[in-house]
């Protein structure tokens, strides 16, 4: 049985206002090692505690009823130390989009299960996305299991017609594992 959601876009306060919903989601949407939701739930609110004081933080939600997904992001700072730890050689344009800050970062995107595979995820990310006044958008994702499983997230970017940059990690933050970047150019 599908359930209508209805979206809607948050303000910085409105989304401090919600962070218990979003981490419920978040524990929810990602399935943790069981035993580790506690960790991970403490783990993402300390991030959004983060996030939704960035430059240009946006949020959309989708309710219906209850939370039932969120995507956020933010302009990533122009001192490009997000991009530290990038392996290989950083193309010079995106540095220079860093730099003059027209990188927006989209930080999370998070859908309960019982919601998935309905269009919802695609709805999100083109209503974050379509204010945008940035050149580039750029997501980390978890890269594929070494089980050979592919990786949800970054089937859904390749299929929004987002391309695979390189690897971002291991860091000391809080992403401390390897992940993938991906990077799309909005269009002219």
């Amino acid at each position: 049985m599908t359930t209508e959601v209805y979206l809607r876009r948050l303000s910085r306060w409105q989304a401090e206002q919600q962070r218990d919903a979003v981490a419920d989601v978040h524990v929810a949407a990602y399935h943790g090692i069981a035993g580790a939701e506690y960790r991970d739930r403490q783990g993402f609110l300390r991030r959004f505690e983060q996030d939704v004081q960035q430059t240009d933080f946006d949020m959309v939600v989708a309710d219906g009823p209850g939370l039932a997904a969120c995507a956020y992001g933010y302009r990533v700072a122009r001192t490009g130390a997000w991009w530290s730890g990038f392996r290989g050689e950083l193309p010079t344009d995106i540095e220079e989009l860093t730099a003059s800050g027209r990188t927006f970062l989209l930080a999370e995107l998070m859908v309960l299960p019982a919601h998935r595979r309905q269009g919802v995820a695609t709805r999100l990310g083109e209503r974050l996305l379509v204010r945008l006044t940035t050149d580039l958008v750029v997501a980390a994702v978890d890269r594929p299991g070494e089980d050979g499983r592919t990786n949800a997230a970054a089937e859904t970017l390749r299929s929004w017609g987002w391309q695979r940059l390189g690897e971002l990690g291991p860091g000391a933050g809080p992403e401390p594992a390897v992940r993938e970047v991906w990077i799309r150019r909005p269009p002219r």
